[in-house]
């Protein structure tokens, strides 16, 4: 919409011909934008639609502003007109005619009837300022209207669809509200989502934010906020509901994996309770662990999660088998732990066997197989390591001093010295 030039002295023909020209395409820039805010889409959405809230007093406001605009523009219109009337009296307009043009074209002379008994007096340049103030606010509201219903239901209605499809899924694995979390989200998703809907169409312009700074109509974005906030949670319920899904292909592989390490971790608990029992009967004077048998907590949830899956309760068994997998391979830890506590001991007189066999083959490799205290000290530590119970810390002790003999007799200087002759 155009800007008249600002009133001036008497004008001469040629000034009012050249102002009638810049009226005229004015009024048709004029015209052209009414019609187009007459016919724009959002203008129609928001007559036909029941309003609520804050769009619905600013629309009362701007219904008003439009018709008043109108007003203006019939006013602006019968102006020209009577303007081009008097040019067109005669083909050399007279003084007389070029004073009324001017008062006519520059003075405030277009009144236009206002509310009641009210009227407003405008010089064309004014109306012209008066009816873009209007149009620019008028249109910023239309604007923004018709901006958050392309840009909100369309976008709501496609997550409500994508809502709908997870329900279904979500009922098929058992994810229901009141018995998962995510059967609840689901709930409260659809509340938020039918209500913003409703909001949306009857109040936009609540949802609208406009731009900080922009003068221009419809300067601004749609809120998104809710929305995106509902697509969020949505999208952790579908990874939610993935991993259910994920739990019911591959249950049953997991529950004999299960299976398997508690088996593992009985058999090695029995095996260590088999081996305390030879350690008590072959070792003397030595603590032994008490092993514990195997919990049968465990057993009882793993029926439990088979029963789980024999009901499809996919959601209740996603959980149960990822605690029972830890506690499974922290039970047959304990149980490798406790063997091989209880099998030190046997260890201990392994590594003594072991050394003393050594030594004695390293004596024969030097012909002094034969040695009188060689042999000895020899048949006493082998007696002790190979009799039952055997007390551990004398057969030490033997197997020590055996070791430093032969390492007098080999004439070595880094002979090890007897532990209990150091320990006195």
């Amino acid at each position: 919409m155009g800007v008249t030039d600002p009133a001036g002295p008497v004008m001469d023909r040629d000034e009012v011909d050249r102002a009638l020209a810049r009226l005229g395409q004015e009024h048709e820039a004029i015209e052209t934008s009414l019609l187009a805010l007459q016919d724009h889409a959002g203008r129609r959405l928001l007559e036909g639609a029941e309003l609520t809230g804050v769009t619905r007093e600013r629309w009362q406001a701007t219904e008003a502003r439009i018709t008043l605009l109108w007003g203006y523009f019939d006013a602006y219109a019968a102006a020209l007109r009577s303007a081009r009337e008097i040019r067109a009296r005669r083909r050399w307009s007279s003084r007389e005619d070029l004073v009324e043009l001017t008062g006519l074209l520059r003075g405030e002379a277009v009144t236009v009837a206002g509310n009641g008994t009210l009227s407003e007096t405008f010089s064309l340049t004014a109306l012209v300022d008066r009816m873009n103030e209007l149009y620019a606010t008028s249109l910023d509201l239309v604007v923004a209207a018709d901006a958050v219903w392309s840009a909100l239901p369309a976008r709501i209605d496609l997550l409500a669809a994508e809502l709908q499809r997870t329900r279904k899924l979500a009922h098929s694995v058992g994810v229901r509200p009141g018995e998962h979390p995510a059967g609840d989200d689901l709930e409260r998703i659809t509340r938020t989502l039918t209500r913003l809907r409703e909001e949306v169409v009857s109040d936009p312009l609540a949802y609208w934010v406009p731009a900080e700074g922009s003068s221009a109509p419809g300067g601004g974005r749609p809120d998104t906020a809710v929305y995106d906030r509902e697509a969020r949670a949505l999208e952790d319920v579908r990874r939610e509901i993935d991993a259910v899904l994920t739990v019911r292909q591959d249950a049953e592989a997991r529950l004999i994996r299960l299976r398997d390490l508690l088996s593992r971790a009985d058999r090695t608990l029995a095996e260590a309770r088999t081996a305390r029992g030879e350690v008590l009967a072959k070792i003397a004077a030595t603590e032994v662990p008490v092993v514990s048998g195997p919990p049968t907590v465990l057993q009882e949830q793993l029926a439990t999660a088979a029963e789980y899956r024999r009901q499809a309760r996919w959601h209740r068994l996603s959980p149960l088998l990822e605690s029972l997998e830890r506690k499974a391979e922290d039970e047959l830890l304990r149980a490798r732990e406790s063997l091989t506590a209880v099998t030190a001991p046997l260890a201990v007189r392994a590594e003594l066997r072991g050394r003393l066999d050594a030594y004695r083959a390293k004596v024969a490799r030097h012909g002094l197989a034969e040695d009188p205290l060689l042999i000895e000290r020899y048949d006493a530590a082998r007696r002790m390591l190979w009799s039952a119970p055997c007390d551990l810390r004398v057969a030490e002790q033997a197997v020590l001093r055996y070791q430093r003999s032969a390492a007098e007799q080999l004439g070595s200087a880094g002979a090890p010295q007897d532990r209990e002759g150091d320990q006195s």
